[in-house]
C-alpha cells in the first residue's frame, strides 16, 4: 500500500486539470489546445527544431534529444543540457527527471503527446516544410511569449543579407546580383537530389537576390505539383545539367554513419562520372560541399548560410576562419 501510495504521488497532475498558474496563456496547436506558463523556465524539446527556435529565442532547454547528431552550428549550445533520447524516441522518464514548465514538439510527436501532457504542459508545433520556417519561428516566440525576441532574431538576420547584398553588389557591378545563378543539390545513398526555391536554403537564397537555374526556381506549389514534394526532387543522370549553376553548393549529410558513408560514396562515384566533368561550376571551380544545416530550420542555421555565402561569393575563398568545420568545402572536378 505504501509502494501504491508514493507512486500515485508522484505522478504529475494532468494538464486536463484546471491550471494552477493564474498567469497561464492557452494555446492552439496541432495537438489541441495547452495552457503555457505566461514566463516559460524549465523547457524541454523534443526534436533539433524546437531547439534551435527556443536557443534563436533566448531560451536554453534543460533538455533535448539528438545531442549526439547535432549540427556544428549548434553544438555550442549544448553546455549542461540533459540527452532526453531521440526524437524518434524520447526518454520521458529522463524529461519528468528535469520536471519541466513546458515541453514542445513537432506535430510528428502526436504519438507520445497524451503521455507527454502526464509530465508537463505540452506543445506541438505544425511545420509542413522548411521553407516555412519564419512563420513557424515566429510560431515559436508567440508560444514561448518571446515575440520582441523574435523580432529582434529576425532583424538581425535581415541586417546581414543586406550586408551581404551590398558587398556582393559592389563586386558584380555592373552586373545584377540577379545574375548569378546558384545551384543546391543533396547527395543522398540512392539519388542526387534538386532543392527548389521554397526549401530552406532556397528562401535565404531568395532573401539574398540570388538567381536559381530555372530547373529549381520552382514554388512549393509548383514542385508540389510536379513532384509531389514542395522543397526537392530527384534528378536523373540524362538531366544533371538541370544541377548546373555558377556555384554549385552540395551536402552530403545523413543521420547515421551507416547512410553519411553511403552518401559520400554516391558523391565520389558521381565526380568520376563525366556528366560531372561538363558542369559549368566543376570546369570554374566553383563547388562547394557544405554542412547539414544548409537543411536548417531557424535563424541560426539561416545566419550560418549567410556567412558561407560571405566565404564563398564575397571573400572568394573559405579561408581565415578558425572554425573550419563549418566553412564549406571546396569540391575539385
Amino acid at each position: 500500500m505504501l509502494l501504491a501510495f508514493g507512486v500515485a504521488a508522484c505522478q504529475p497532475q494532468s494538464v486536463t486539470d484546471p491550471p494552477t498558474d493564474p498567469t497561464c496563456r492557452w494555446v492552439d496547436h496541432a495537438a489541441g489546445k495547452t495552457c503555457v506558463p505566461g514566463q516559460v523556465q524549465r523547457l524541454v524539446t523534443l526534436d533539433t527544431v524546437s531547439f534551435e527556435h527556443a536557443i534563436a529565442l533566448g531560451l536554453k532547454p534543460l533538455g533535448t534529444v539528438d545531442v549526439q547528431r547535432l549540427d556544428a552550428h549548434l553544438q555550442s549550445h549544448l553546455t549542461d543540457v540533459v540527452d532526453v533520447g531521440q526524437s524518434e524516441g524520447v526518454n520521458l522518464e529522463r524529461v519528468l527527471a528535469l520536471k519541466p514548465d513546458l515541453i514542445l514538439g513537432l506535430d510528428y510527436h502526436q504519438e507520445i503527446y497524451n503521455r507527454a501532457t502526464q509530465v508537463a504542459p505540452t506543445v506541438l508545433i505544425n511545420f509542413e516544410h522548411s521553407g516555412q520556417w519564419k512563420d513557424v519561428f515566429k510560431t515559436y516566440a508567440q508560444v514561448l511569449n518571446r515575440v520582441s525576441q523574435g523580432e529582434q532574431a529576425l532583424q538581425a538576420y535581415r541586417d546581414r543579407i543586406q550586408q551581404f547584398q551590398q558587398q556582393l553588389a559592389s563586386q558584380l557591378d555592373p552586373d545584377p546580383l540577379s545574375s548569378l545563378q546558384v545551384s543546391v543539390i543533396r547527395i543522398y545513398p540512392d539519388s542526387v537530389n534538386l532543392y527548389f526555391r521554397d526549401s530552406f536554403p532556397g528562401t535565404i537564397l531568395q532573401d539574398a537576390g540570388l538567381s536559381r537555374p530555372p530547373a529549381q526556381n520552382l514554388s512549393a506549389d509548383e514542385a508540389n505539383r510536379r513532384y509531389q514534394n514542395p522543397i526537392q526532387a530527384a534528378l536523373s543522370l540524362e538531366r544533371f545539367d538541370q544541377a548546373d549553376g555558377d556555384v554549385l553548393f552540395i551536402w552530403t549529410a545523413e543521420n547515421t554513419a551507416e547512410a553519411n558513408q553511403e552518401a559520400r560514396s554516391q558523391l565520389s562515384e558521381l565526380q568520376r562520372d563525366p556528366l560531372w566533368q561538363r558542369l559549368k561550376a566543376v570546369q570554374r571551380d566553383r563547388v562547394y560541399q557544405v554542412p547539414s544545416y544548409w537543411i536548417g530550420s531557424g535563424p541560426i542555421a539561416a545566419t550560418a548560410i549567410v556567412e558561407d555565402l560571405f566565404q564563398v561569393l564575397v571573400n572568394r575563398e573559405p579561408t581565415g576562419r578558425s572554425d573550419r568545420s563549418r566553412l564549406p568545402e571546396r569540391l575539385g572536378g
